[in-house]
């Protein structure tokens, strides 16, 4: 199949740079002896999970589903974090995770002894209380009031009974001094209980994929950690596996007029690209300029009925009309895990572009998918 013979909206994911972010991450776990899990809430597109497991150490997972996706389709190490277990849950959990964290003491002392019984390992989640992010506020586990981990005013080392390691998780999209930073309030607040744990998780949110990522300063912090406690130490990353490794492509279906041109694509932000409204986040548009970088700007918009189902403003060379493609990049990531069917939109079909330039159709999804899901 040829680019130009997909059907649009489609996302594809390209081969060759996924291995790219795989061949990074794996360097980082060979120099550093850390272990990399593939968090399967940012990317979990289970028909590459063949050449993921031949890079990364296993998966994590935020609940049973996931859990269960892990363990079948790469079936190496598989952890899970969550808020809350349901206990009509937990037997099926128990069964394909080896690593099972918790975010509570009643939470822990609720599973303690089925988890143990089971010879799985334990796991709590702290809170450093040591925010470092700038603008994601919905994204900052160490907010004020977070539900997320254990603080150390709630800490019970009377409680610790059966626990291996301790987790924590407090980055989104940051470098490694981020980490640091982290690291510290971690030691300062918690350290005294590392040395009686096994393993230590870092969480996710590392953009070690990213051009301008510190890869040295992370190597450092972890193999600090794992010299001064003795500790194993996980990372789990999901934005770093897929980041920039994927596209959404489009097709202009109209262009109308309302104090600017304004373009409507057959894709929407909100069904298709959902953390462009969350985050708030401007993707990157293949040919494209910032406003006024270029001569004919356009509002890039979806068809669904909200008003602000816009991906953003634009600047091309020549006016867009109707049939042109559009190619949005980085789109791999917290797009097909999120997407939805708000007002009847079709989901986009998925393609993977392999190493030779050929492009795959994975799946492609109709009314029945609409309509199964309600």
């Amino acid at each position: 199949m040829r680019f130009e013979e997909l059907p649009t909206p489609c996302y594809v994911i390209d081969e060759g740079l996924l291995e790219k972010n795989l061949k990074i991450l794996n360097g980082v776990m060979k120099r550093s002896g850390c272990k990399i899990l593939l968090a399967q809430k940012a990317f979990s597109m289970y028909t590459m999970y063949h050449l993921i497991g031949k890079y990364l150490s296993g998966t994590t997972a935020s609940g049973l589903y996931e859990a269960r996706l892990g363990y079948e389709e790469m079936g190496k190490e598989n952890h899970i974090y969550s808020p809350a277990y349901r206990k009509d849950e937990m037997n099926e959990i128990i069964s394909v995770c080896d690593h099972i964290i918790f975010n509570s003491f009643s939470q822990l002392e609720t599973y303690r002894e089925k988890v143990l019984r089971a010879g799985k390992k334990i796991g709590l989640r702290i809170n450093p209380e040591c925010s470092t992010q700038v603008g994601h506020a919905i994204y900052d586990p160490c907010a004020l009031a977070s539900r997320l981990g254990v603080t150390k005013e709630h800490f019970r080392p009377d409680l610790l009974e059966g626990v291996s390691g301790l987790h924590f998780h407090t980055l989104c999209q940051q470098n490694s001094d981020d980490l640091e930073t982290t690291l510290y309030a971690v030691e300062e607040k918690f350290g005294q209980w590392l040395s009686q744990m096994e393993w230590i998780n870092f969480g996710g949110g590392h953009h070690i994929t990213r051009e301008d990522y510190d890869i040295p300063r992370l190597e450092a912090c972890i193999k600090r950690i794992r010299d001064n406690y003795g500790l194993e130490v996980y990372l789990e990353p999901g934005e770093a596996v897929a980041l920039n490794a994927g596209y959404l492509v489009t097709t202009v279906l109209d262009t109308v007029q309302n104090g600017m041109d304004i373009a409507i694509l057959d894709t929407s932000a909100s069904c298709h690209m959902p953390d462009v409204l969350e985050m708030p986040y401007r993707p990157p548009l293949l040919g494209s300029g910032k406003v006024g970088e270029k001569p004919f700007m356009y509002r890039l918009s979806g068809q669904i009925c909200l008003s602000g189902d816009t991906i953003g403003d634009y600047s091309f060379d020549q006016p867009l009309k109707s049939g042109d493609r559009l190619v949005f990049g980085n789109m791999a990531i917290y797009t097909m895990v999120k997407n939805n069917t708000f007002n009847g939109m079709p989901l986009p079909a998925i393609a993977v572009k392999d190493k030779y330039g050929e492009y795959n159709m994975v799946r492609q999804f109709g009314y029945q998918d609409f309509k199964m899901r309600l």
